[in-house]
């Protein structure tokens, strides 16, 4: 039976996916055949069936010569081998360039890490070997030879046999005869070499090895191969191996696997092909990370190079996957724009490439541009996107600008537009005298232009009269010797290259006659109540002239005369005052003249003022702040400097000065004694000077007296003298007091006070101490500092006692303790009184006396102390001359009660158990003190020696021993921990076992088990159930309720079962059951299984027009769609183009209308059939369809006229509605309008007019208005409105239009779910994919 898998191996094979312009042939071979027979006294099954499939896939039909795709010389068979053996698959393959080699499992399960697959060279042979076998290798499998033309598929199926060895005694029996010789034993060092030699052999010869190498404990060495084997099945464990990826250039990729390692210091190690990945060279391109039992290989920014096969090595085990790197053509994504712009502004060009490319350039002219001040380049991220930037713009940048990748390049045209002139200040009217100079001047916005001066329209050239000027912005006509007939309209003109329009300002000049004046004023200055006068002479004694104060005219002003004497006109100030200062102006006849007149007053002090101050002087205290003002009169203000100690006073932080109108003012705040004295102030203008002497007092508490003498120091008196004060504070001294204290004292007390004019001082004193003296004086403001002595002795001197013995502590309890120590060596001449004791807690600096008293004797219990804290103490011995020196600290001592060792453990017991893990838990001991922790060892029971199970004491109360052998016994005593000791051991009256807890069998839904299942006919079907129990259950297969048997074959673990039938027919569809039983329970689990298959080739495809402007398409209806998860889908191609495009999914009957199609253009169709397994074959049409654009009529000619007045403004029946297509795509907006007359359409993108674009295709007939935006690219995104007018109104209709790629999962996620909405209405029946599965309990 020959078959044609076409979808099935666009998926399996990644060699297929090709461009447009390959073909791919699929070649494929499959042959079943059913072996039966009885196995003598081993199978326990009577019958299985074998599969034998091969299949040759060609990537090009092009194969130069020399070369061969892979071919079959000797096929592979399947086998049938027992448990515990060895399987080997081969098959002859040849071909150039040599074959590589790879294999998976069709079930679904990786392949076992032992199984090894291999090309032998020499017999030219494809080997896949799986050694040993268990009952989890029962399925098909499938090893590819690979070249780079085709490849060679083959799929065969293993078998395993269930039984065991059953020895013939009867055949055995044989006649004695003359013995044979005895073959040379061969010799092995030992067991573990035995070991080594029977993993190597098959299991039905390990007894023969046994007896070749001499050992008789044939069942010992087998059952420590088996634990052997075992430790290195469970060693790593792989729950998830590496997968194969595919992926484009630049992007980040991750190889993963799971994995269960019991050494987790296992050697790991990533390889490329054959060569280990150097990762701490590799600069961020590999990064190895590990997530749990997860471990990962991440491969950024992958390239060509990085593809090929990566392996991870863990112990003795590899895992490989492939990773494919699909280079896409280069090519842009749309087109440039053509930029345009205002001089100085930035321009920006932008464009996308299809990928990175490392030799892209932007030119200008053909010259390579670089980045500096001028341009900015840059690109995104991804290296696709790249954007140049043209700042500041000028005239000299405007050209072709390109962009080139390689061979690929897009020009665009660079517009840039004159700024405007404007005139920052424009002409302004000017009026001069005649014989006069005149000056008109404007500014503009810019230095760069060509100006010309007009006067009433006439051009004016340079000359002795006009002279123009241009500097900068700023422009200016100078007219010398102003006439009355320069009198006119001046214009200034502005132009600019590249700018046709001309700038232009416009200014009236007017020229007056002048009338002469012989003589003007100046200013006067004049004492205040002295007179003055303002006089002008004029050249005509008949003019009459006016007077003006500020700008206004005088008519009435106090103590002032106009007077006119022929041309001489005065301005007579009678008695000069504040009122009068002011600017004056005489005008007569268009002549001006202005003059100031000035009080001019000497500056000048108040006399009396100043004798009142120097008969009562400033006086303030320390600290606070002085004020000294002094009235002046001076006009104009003086300069006022102040002096102290002939020293000028400047402005300090706290010195300030100020100047009023009539008055001077010294601030010194925080006055010191120091600022006593005479303060001078200076006043001085342009017209005189005065001056005035101030005393400030600054009162202060007294100085110390200067120096000390004694004149008596006997064995009971002393006579002390001092010298008089240095200054008395500006107080005089009251009196004197005296202060002694001993050497050893801290705190003064006051002897005795004297009078101010006494200087001496006696006091009685005591025999051999030592004194120290001071004495402070005292005024009205206070008591000065003190002037100290030093030591003296009153006779001869005694010395303190010396050091006593550092303290020793005992009989310690929780709220005292007993201090003892020795007395000290030396007293130093005078016997020890007694001792003070001081204590300080651990951490701080403070020492507490213990008691208030000398303690008499070497010993002291200290009380009061607070539990759990740390104490020190020392000793100060005390004598007739004060205390001594301190002793040495005594060690820390914690205050709290002597502790007891912990009692018996209570409660111990076993809280949980698994196969290699056991948890216990007890109680804290109920006599001694509490514990610290305890001590949990462990003993297994055919061992002697405990070891602990911890190398810390465990805290808590429960704690869980792991890495413990199966089902073996062990042995735990447990004791508890204090400071004080270790108490009793605890151990349970009998050991315990490593094993899992009695449980119900149980199903592990998160394995691969399915609760619906869709398998195309023909194919393998392979059900892998997961479950847990303790103990393991017996496993059921049923299907609708009846036990399976026949052809399926049934494999069982210890924790999953394996359902699978090779060559599945449309007949096993139904439910089926795995049950699950053992003495505790048992469980159940359904499963849906539907049998599918590829719809059926379509035929006789016939395309006609029923509607203008749309087709027709009709075929012969497929058998196949009956069910409910069939339908066609339609497709549709531009003739221009190789993208086919869907134009109709989902659709169920064999008829179907295609519209938004594009006037002027040609398309192809084709009708797939799709259901759950795939497509049918397509059924293209032959011929394209052309819509001719001559067929779209305008109904609205063929209208009759109405003799009713039916105008009216347009309005939207049907506005437009928002879109969102995928890039590359066509999109049909509509629209339905009314109006009379017949409305104008523009259509507008933005606020950009399209109507005209070329781009875009749109149709207005009979009120509906049609755009169509073909291949839509991201940029065509945007607002889009269509505006209606006529001559009674108009209406505008918008709406938002989204072009999405298909990276935009967003986008994606919206119209998916607004296209499911709009399919409801088609179809309503669904499908039920409820589970079925339960549990019942063995109690029930």
């Amino acid at each position: 039976m020959t078959t044609i898998h076409h979808k099935q191996m666009l998926q399996e094979h990644m060699c297929m996916e090709l461009s447009s312009s390959s073909t791919t042939h699929v070649q494929t071979f499959s042959t079943t055949k059913i072996m039966g027979g009885k196995w003598k006294e081993v199978v326990s099954r009577k019958s299985s069936s074998t599969v034998e499939f091969f299949s040759l896939v060609t990537r090009s039909s092009n194969i130069p010569a020399g070369e061969s795709i892979p071919e079959s010389t000797g096929k592979p068979h399947p086998t049938t081998a027992p448990e515990g053996d060895k399987a080997e698959f081969r098959a002859q393959v040849k071909g150039n360039p040599k074959p590589s080699i790879s294999g998976k499992r069709e079930g679904g399960i990786p392949i076992k890490e032992s199984a090894k697959i291999f090309y032998d060279s020499i017999n030219k042979e494809l080997v896949l070997k799986l050694e040993p076998l268990t009952s989890d290798d029962s399925d098909s499998y499938k090893c590819i030879a690979s070249n780079d033309h085709s490849d060679a598929i083959y799929i065969v199926s293993l078998l395993m046999t269930e039984g065991q060895d059953k020895m013939d005694f009867k055949n055995m029996l044989k006649k004695r005869g003359t013995p044979a010789p005895k073959k040379q034993q061969k010799k092995v060092t030992g067991e573990k070499q035995m070991l080594e030699i029977l993993s190597k052999v098959p299991k039905k010869d390990f007894e023969k090895v046994c007896m070749e190498y001499g050992f008789i404990d044939f069942r010992g060495l087998l059952r420590k191969l088996k634990e052997m084997k075992k430790v290195e099945v469970e060693t790593i464990q792989i729950l998830k191996p590496l997968e194969d990826i595919e992926t484009k250039m630049d992007t980040t990729v991750t190889f993963d696997c799971i994995m269960e390692l019991k050494d987790p210091n296992v050697k790991k190690m990533w390889l490329k092909g054959t060569e280990p990945l150097k990762i701490q060279y590799s600069l961020g391109k590999y990064n190895v990370k590990q997530m749990g039992t997860k471990y990962m290989l991440v491969i950024t920014n992958v390239n060509m190079n990085t593809a090929g096969t990566y392996t991870l090595s863990v112990g003795d085990k590899r895992m490989s996957a492939e990773l494919t790197v699909l280079d896409e053509p280069l090519k842009f994504l749309g087109e440039m724009k053509p930029p345009k712009v205002t001089e100085h502004q930035t321009a920006v060009f932008e464009i996308r490439l299809s990928k990175k490319v490392p030799n892209f350039v932007w030119k200008f002219n053909g010259k390579e541009l670089k980045r500096d001040e001028k341009y900015e380049i840059t690109v995104s991220k991804d290296g696709q996107t790249h954007t140049f930037k043209i700042k500041d713009t000028r005239l000299s940048d405007k050209g072709k600008f390109s962009a080139e990748a390689g061979n690929l390049v897009q020009k665009a045209q660079l517009t840039i537009d004159r700024i405007p002139i404007k005139f920052v200040s424009t002409l302004k009217k000017v009026r001069v005298k005649e014989r006069s100079h005149a000056c008109l001047e404007c500014e503009l916005t810019t230095k760069d232009l060509t100006l010309c001066w007009k006067k009433d329209g006439q051009l004016l050239h340079y000359g002795t009269k006009y002279s123009m000027s241009h500097e900068g912005k700023r422009a200016e006509l100078v007219i010398e010797d102003a006439q009355l007939s320069d009198s006119g309209e001046y214009t200034v003109v502005a132009m600019q290259d590249g700018d046709p329009t001309a700038y232009y300002s416009t200014a009236m000049f007017t020229v007056e006659e002048r009338l002469a004046m012989k003589s003007g004023m100046s200013d006067v200055h004049a004492a205040t109540g002295s007179p003055t006068e303002l006089c002008v002479v004029l050249n005509d004694e008949k003019v009459e002239g006016l007077w003006l104060k500020d700008g206004e005219e005088i008519t009435d002003l106090p103590a002032v005369q106009i007077v006119k004497q022929g041309a001489v006109h005065k301005l007579i100030f009678l008695n000069m005052g504040p009122d009068h200062e002011s600017k004056y102006t005489s005008r007569a006849k268009g002549a001006e003249g202005e003059a100031s007149a000035f009080i001019a007053d000497p500056a000048t002090t108040d006399l009396s003022m100043l004798e009142a101050l120097a008969a009562h002087p400033v006086t303030v205290k320390v600290g606070h702040t002085a004020n000294i003002k002094v009235p002046f009169r001076a006009k104009p203000l003086p300069k006022v400097t102040w002096y102290k100690d002939d020293v000028e006073v400047t402005e300090e932080e706290h010195v300030s000065m100020e100047r009023g109108e009539d008055q001077a003012l010294l601030t010194i705040s925080n006055c010191v004694r120091e600022d006593s004295g005479l303060v001078l102030l200076k006043l001085k203008n342009y017209y005189g000077s005065a001056t005035a002497t101030l005393p400030l007092s600054v009162l202060d508490r007294p100085k110390p007296p200067q120096g000390v003498e004694f004149l008596e120091l006997s064995g009971n008196c002393v006579h002390v003298k001092w010298k008089a004060l240095k200054d008395n504070g500006g107080r005089p001294v009251t009196q004197f007091l005296v202060e002694r204290r001993a050497a050893s004292k801290k705190s003064w007390i006051k002897i005795g006070e004297v009078d101010g004019k006494v200087t001496n001082f006696t006091n009685k004193v005591e025999e051999g101490k030592a004194y120290q003296f001071r004495i402070l004086a005292v005024n009205s403001e206070g008591v000065s500092d003190p002037l100290e002595t030093n030591e003296v002795f009153a006779g001869n001197p005694i010395e303190p006692p010396g050091l006593a013995s550092q303290p020793q502590v005992s009989d310690v309890t929780k709220e005292a303790m007993t201090i003892t120590w020795n007395a000290p060596t030396q007293d130093e001449g005078a016997p020890v009184l007694g001792y003070i004791v001081e204590r300080r807690k651990k951490g701080s600096n403070l020492w507490v006396p213990v008691n208030e008293d000398p303690i008499q004797g070497t010993k002291c219990t200290v009380d009061g102390l607070l539990e759990d804290t740390e104490y020190e103490f020392r000793v100060i011995a005390v004598n007739k001359a004060g205390p001594g020196q301190l002793s040495m600290a005594s060690t820390l001592v914690v205050a709290k009660d002597p502790i007891k060792p912990p009692g018996l453990v209570q409660g111990l017991c076993m809280s949980d158990s698994s196969n290699s893990s056991i948890s216990l838990a007890w109680q804290e001991p109920v006599e001694g003190d509490p514990p610290s922790g305890y001590i949990l060892e462990m003993r297994a029971e055919y061992t002697k020696e405990w070891s602990k199970c911890t190398k810390i004491p465990i805290s808590g109360t429960c704690y869980t021993v792991g890495v413990l052998t199966e089902r073996q016994k062990y042995f735990f005593p447990n004791r508890a921990v204090n400071e004080a000791g270790v108490g009793k051991p605890v151990e349970l009256d009998e050991g315990v076992h490593a094993m899992l807890p009695p449980a119900a069998p149980k199903f592990d839904l998160s394995a691969q088990l399915k609760s619906h299942m869709v398998v195309r006919a023909g194919t393998a079907l392979c059900i892998h159930a997961a479950f847990s129990s303790s103990p393991p259950p017996s496993v059921i297969w049923q299907k609708d309720g009846i036990p399976t048997k026949g052809r399926e074959s049934i494999t069982k673990g210890k924790n999953h079962s394996q359902f699978l039938i090779n060559s599945t027919k449309r007949s096993d569809s139904g439910v089926y059951r795995i049950l699950l039983q053992n003495e505790f329970g048992e469980a159940y689990y359904d499963i849906h299984v539907r049998m599918a298959d590829f719809p059926h080739p379509l035929t006789n495809l016939q395309l006609f027009e029923e509607v203008p402007n749309t087709v027709t398409l009709t075929w012969n209806h497929s058998p196949d769609i009956q069910e409910d998860s069939a339908h066609y889908v339609i497709m549709k191609r531009d003739a221009s183009t190789a993208t086919w495009f869907t134009a109709a999914e989902r659709v169920f009957s064999n008829k179907y209308t295609v519209t938004g199609l594009l006037p002027g253009r040609k398309y192809y169709f084709q009708v797939v059939a799709r259901d759950e397994i795939g497509d049918s074959d397509p059924l293209d049409s032959k011929d394209t369809w052309l819509v001719n654009k001559d067929k779209i009529e305008d109904l609205s000619s063929k209208l009759k006229p109405y003799e009713k007045d039916l105008r009216h403004a347009p309005r939207f029946l049907t506005p437009l509605k928002p879109h969102k297509v995928l890039r590359g795509q066509d999109c049909t907006m509509t629209c339905a309008f009314l109006g009379n007359p017949r409305p104008t359409v523009t259509l507008y993108k933005g606020d950009v007019n399209i109507t005209a674009n070329s781009k875009f295709w749109y149709n207005s007939t009979s009120g509906v208005c049609t755009l169509i935006i073909p291949t839509c690219t991201l940029k065509d995104s945007g607002d889009y409105s269509v505006l209606v007018e006529n001559e009674r109104g108009k209406d505008r209709s918008t709406c938002t239009f989204t072009v999405y790629d298909k990276d935009d999962k967003s986008i994606l996620a919206s119209v998916t779910e607004s296209l499911q909405k709009k399919s409801k209405h088609l179809r309503t029946k669904g499908v039920d994919m409820g589970v079925g599965w339960g549990y019942r309990g063995r109690d029930s």
